[in-house]
C-alpha cells in the first residue's frame, strides 16, 4: 500500500514521497537495485514469502526495493493505493487487461485510442473469446446504450492520441459503476499533475511512463494504479505469469529523477503549447487545430473543469491536405519529426502513418482521425523559437502565403 504523505504540495511529494533517506545509509537520492534475486534468512522465510504470508522482495519479476519506490511515489501522486512498474506502455496495458478479462466478456473503449492499443484490443484480445465494443465516449449516453450485462470494464485516454478528444471521466464512471464494470484511463497525454482519474471516478490509471513521467526520451516504461488487491493480481497474474514486462531498476531510477521535475516542466510544456496554439489557430495556412486551451476547442468547459491546465499536446491539420502537412514537417529544423511525446524537445509526426497507422484508413476516418492530422508534442524550448521553426516551414510550404498575421504573436 502507498504511504500517504502528509504534505500537500504535489511536487513536494514527487520529490519525496515513499523515501526515507535514515534507511539508505543517508544517500540523498535512493539507491540501485541491481539484482535479480534476493536471499532468505531462512528457508522457512522463503516459503512464507512465495506464499504471500511475509512482506519482502524475493524475485526481481515480482518485486523489487527501487521500483517499490517508484510504484509508491506514483500511487500517492494518482491518489492510488497501490502502483506497480511494467517495462512499457504496452505492458501495463496488456498486464492489466489479461488480468480483468477472461473469455466472454466484454470491452468498452472509445473510439480513439493509441495505435498499439487499438491493435492490441482488436487483433489481440479478440482472439481469445474477448468482445470489443467501441463506442463515441464524448457523449456519455453512448456508453449506457453499449453496455451490457458482460461489459467488465471501460477503457479510455483522456485527452485522445492524437486528436486530444476529452471523456468525461466522473460521468462515464458513474455509469459503469451502475452496470458494475471497471473504468480504466490511461493518464499519459495529462499526467497526474494536470489530471486525477481515481479523485474523478476511475478504478484504474495507466500511464506509458516513455513520456512524460520520464520526460527526457532516455528509457521506455509503463506504470499502473488503483486499489491495492487489484494491483496485487494485476502484478502476479499479468505482469508475474503473463507478460513478464518488467521494469528493469536503473529504468525505475530514470522515472523517478523525471517526476523530480514533473510539475516544473509541465507548466512548462503547457505555457509554450497555449502560445503556440493560439498562433496556429490565427495561421491562415491552419485548416483546424484541436487544443484544451482554446476558447475555440468543443470541449473547453469539460477541459476546465477536468484538467488544471491544458497540456503540452496539438493536434491540427492543414488547409492544402495531406501533402502539404508532409513538406511542412519536411521542411522543420529544430522541431524533430518522432513519434514519441512529452520530451524536453518538440516532436512531430503525422499518426495516420506511424503512430496510427495499424488503424485501417476506413478506421481512421470513422474513429475520427484524420489523414492530414499532424500531431504536434511541444517542448521546453524557447516558444518564440518553435514558432519561428514552425513559421519558416509554413513559408518554404506554402511560397503563395505569407505569414504576417501569424508572426504578429511572436516576440520579437
Amino acid at each position: 500500500m502507498a504511504n500517504k504523505s502528509p504534505i500537500s504540495g504535489f511536487a513536494t511529494r514527487a520529490i519525496h514521497a515513499g523515501n526515507d533517506s535514515a534507511n539508505e545509509q543517508g544517500a540523498l537520492v535512493p539507491p540501485v537495485y541491481m539484482t535479480s534475486t534476493f536471499a532468505f534468512d531462512t528457508a522457512e522465510a522463503g516459503g512464507e514469502m512465495f506464499a504471500g504470508n511475509l512482506p519482502g522482495h524475493f524475485y526481481s519479476r515480482v518485486s523489487n526495493p527501487t521500483l517499490d519506490l517508484l510504484e509508491r511515489r506514483l500511487a500517492d501522486l494518482e491518489g492510488a493505493d497501490a502502483a506497480l512498474s511494467t517495462a512499457s506502455g504496452i505492458g501495463a496495458i496488456t498486464s492489466t487487461l489479461w488480468t480483468i478479462l477472461e473469455a466472454g466478456d466484454e470491452l468498452v473503449v472509445d473510439q480513439t485510442l493509441y495505435g498499439c492499443t487499438f491493435a492490441f484490443f482488436q487483433a489481440g484480445l479478440t482472439k481469445f473469446g474477448i468482445r470489443i465494443v467501441t463506442a463515441d465516449l464524448t457523449d456519455p449516453e453512448n456508453l449506457a446504450a453499449a453496455i451490457t450485462p458482460k461489459t467488465k470494464a471501460v477503457y479510455f485516454e483522456t485527452p485522445a492520441n492524437p486528436n486530444m478528444r476529452l471523456v468525461d471521466i466522473r460521468a462515464v464512471s458513474a455509469i459503469a459503476h451502475g452496470h458494475g464494470a471497471l473504468v480504466i484511463v490511461d493518464n499519459t497525454y495529462a499526467t497526474p499533475y494536470l489530471t486525477r482519474p481515481i479523485a474523478l471516478g476511475a478504478d484504474i490509471v495507466v500511464h506509458s511512463a516513455t513520456k512524460y513521467l520520464g520526460g527526457h526520451g532516455d528509457l521506455i516504461a509503463g506504470l499502473v494504479a488503483g486499489p491495492e488487491d487489484l494491483i496485487r493480481r494485476i502484478r502476479l497474474e499479468g505482469l508475474k505469469n503473463m507478460t513478464g514486462a518488467v521494469m528493469a531498476p536503473l529504468t525505475a531510477f530514470l522515472v523517478m529523477r523525471g517526476l523530480k521535475t514533473l510539475e516544473i516542466r509541465m507548466d512548462r510544456h503547457c505555457a509554450s503549447a497555449q502560445k503556440v496554439a493560439e498562433w496556429l489557430a490565427d495561421h491562415p495556412a491552419v485548416k483546424s487545430i484541436s487544443y484544451p486551451g482554446l476558447d475555440i476547442f468543443p470541449q473547453r468547459e469539460l477541459a476546465l473543469c477536468q484538467m488544471s491546465q491544458p497540456g503540452g499536446m496539438i493536434a491540427f491539420e492543414l488547409k492544402d491536405g495531406l501533402q502539404a502537412g508532409i513538406t511542412f514537417m519536411n521542411r522543420l529544423k529544430m522541431i524533430k519529426r518522432a513519434v514519441s511525446l512529452g520530451d524536453a524537445e518538440t516532436l512531430i509526426q503525422h499518426p495516420a502513418s506511424m503512430t496510427h497507422s495499424t488503424y485501417t484508413p476506413q478506421e481512421r476516418a470513422r474513429h475520427g482521425i484524420s489523414e492530414g492530422l499532424v500531431r504536434l508534442s511541444v517542448g521546453l524550448e524557447t516558444a518564440d523559437d518553435i514558432m519561428a521553426d514552425l513559421s519558416q516551414a509554413f513559408n518554404l510550404a506554402n511560397r503563395h502565403f505569407t505569414p504576417a498575421k501569424a508572426m504578429a504573436h511572436m516576440t520579437p
